[in-house]
């Protein structure tokens, strides 16, 4: 086997704009359990929906064998996504293989329904923290939103299971979408500051083609603080490092913080610095991308590591990917690859 050199600041990968790579979301299975109405709603996502045949995802050592090539390019952390990572059979022996990399921050995002049962085996197998997507505390509001019936009792049985097994910081997205759950917005700053998470509010956005997105649906960053500064006054903090996604708001108080993702509003494209690989080998270099790039390919046709380096660098180099900064200049409604098959 070939040996990956380990990635210095003379080969970290820069797009066409300057920007690094330096973050690496891996979706893991294009299912769910839930059908979020803003991702996966039943009107496209029913029981007759073609999901992806086993074969056709990336196994656990193509996915490994990724990860470590692209650390040689800059990436320091990953973040399996989905879909819903959690229902991926033998997820935890992923883990242990993605956690034997050297110096890799390695993260999962969740919907936190299998989080309770699977928590303490995620740790063990070398997860470092998790992000639980939850929009509300309304249970009403929430089976609303997840269209399953889902109580928000289980998820936050499955935080509680996080925290316990050491998982921290837990943090906690709730995306905000008018009229059906900006009154919640509130009530979770409230409750999770009392129980010391970070929560973070994301903008409703036009991932994909199948949401039903429209501009007056979306609750901007700036409502989102003010609405709570006015309760509990909330004050900026600097970011943590420089790409950072959410935009930091401590409580003045000392109490905690919270985030804004505000890629409607306030586009943060100049400083992104995020790669994508899909349920079966695409390389997404936006998470609003039209079309990616065969990695599958390569890696079962015998690809060298050389050779699917030499593919990954050149498709980062030609990077200009900045549609949330253009986006009210598009003419033309762009065909973009839907969230729940990109990960989020």
């Amino acid at each position: 086997m070939t040996l990956i050199p380990t990635a210095n600041p003379a080969t970290t990968a820069r797009d066409h704009l300057g920007r690094p790579l330096r973050d690496l979301r891996i979706s893991v299975t294009d299912r769910c359990n839930f059908r979020c109405v803003y991702c996966m709603p039943k009107e496209k996502f029913g029981s007759d929906y073609q999901f992806l045949e086993r074969k056709a995802l990336l196994s656990f050592e193509e996915i490994t064998r990724l990860a470590r090539l692209f650390t040689t390019l800059g990436i320091e952390k990953i973040r399996l996504t989905g879909g819903e990572p959690l229902v991926r059979r033998g997820i935890e022996q992923l883990i242990a293989m993605l956690s034997a990399i050297p110096c890799l921050d390695l993260t999962l995002t969740t919907n936190g329904s299998l989080l309770a049962k699977k928590a303490a085996a995620l740790r063990a197998a070398g997860l470092k923290r998790v992000t639980v997507s939850l929009d509300s505390l309304d249970d009403a509001v929430f089976k609303a939103m997840n269209d399953v019936d889902f109580p928000v009792a289980k998820v936050l049985e499955g935080i509680d299971a996080a925290a316990a097994a050491g998982l921290t910081p837990v943090k906690i997205n709730m995306v905000v979408k008018r009229g059906v759950n900006e009154h919640s917005i509130l009530p979770m700053a409230k409750f999770f500051r009392e129980r010391g998470h970070i929560l973070r509010f994301i903008e409703y956005m036009d991932v994909g083609a199948t949401n039903g997105w429209r501009m007056d649906e979306v609750v901007s960053a700036r409502e989102i603080v003010d609405m709570i500064s006015r309760e509990l006054p909330l004050e900026p903090a600097d970011a943590n490092y420089s790409g950072e996604v959410a935009e930091r708001w401590r409580y003045k108080d000392g109490s905690g913080e919270i985030g804004v993702i505000a890629s409607v509003t306030q586009a943060f494209c100049r400083d992104c610095t995020r790669a994508r690989i899909s349920t079966e080998g695409q390389l997404y270099t936006c998470l609003f991308a039209t079309a990616g790039h065969d990695l599958r390919a390569l890696l079962r046709g015998g690809a060298s590591d050389e050779a699917l380096l030499a593919k990954i660098g050149g498709v980062w180099s030609a990077r200009d990917d900045r549609y949330s900064e253009i986006r009210g200049r598009q003419t033309v409604p762009l065909k973009k690859i839907e969230m729940s098959y990109i990960g989020g």
